[in-house]
């Protein structure tokens, strides 16, 4: 696939996000809840997540931000259900490695549709929007573990 089409395609797969998010909303039971925003292009979410037993049983997001910020939301909370914390996190440190340009195994994890942000490297301005929910997910169950 030439690199035009494969760019083509990216983008479809963040606007199909985007357009049709994955796991927006909250849940009727209490979760663990994290809200952050990034101030520079004022991309807000809040993240809900439902940890049991040391795995991320669910995941479920809810905010306000760009096509980069919410698809990213989407694919991130489809990608940790059923994981465990480790992996989850493992997962938040390759994408954070991914926005930074680095290679990384996404196969490793079954990144999928997530490999879609991965030109996202080339707009620094946009590595903050497209990391956001990865850094809420860190945050809450770094809270999580700490309480």
């Amino acid at each position: 696939m030439s690199f035009d089409n494969l760019e083509t395609l990216y983008r479809q797969v963040i606007m199909d996000h985007y357009k049709n998010p994955r796991n927006r909303g909250s849940f009727e039971e209490e979760s663990l809840t994290i809200n952050m925003n990034n101030p520079t292009c004022g991309d807000r979410i809040q993240l809900h997540l439902l940890v049991e037993d040391n795995q991320v049983k669910d995941a479920k997001f809810d905010g306000e931000g760009c096509s980069i910020s919410l698809s990213s939301a989407s694919m991130m909370t489809q990608a940790v259900k059923g994981r465990t914390v480790n992996e989850a996190l493992e997962m938040s440190q390759m994408f954070s490695d991914m926005m930074l340009g680095k290679d990384v195994d996404t196969e490793k994890h079954e990144f999928g549709d997530i490999e879609a942000l991965q030109g996202v490297a080339k707009f620094p301005a946009r590595i903050k929007c497209a990391t956001l929910a990865w850094k809420a997910m860190e945050k809450g169950i770094k809270e999580q573990e700490q309480a």
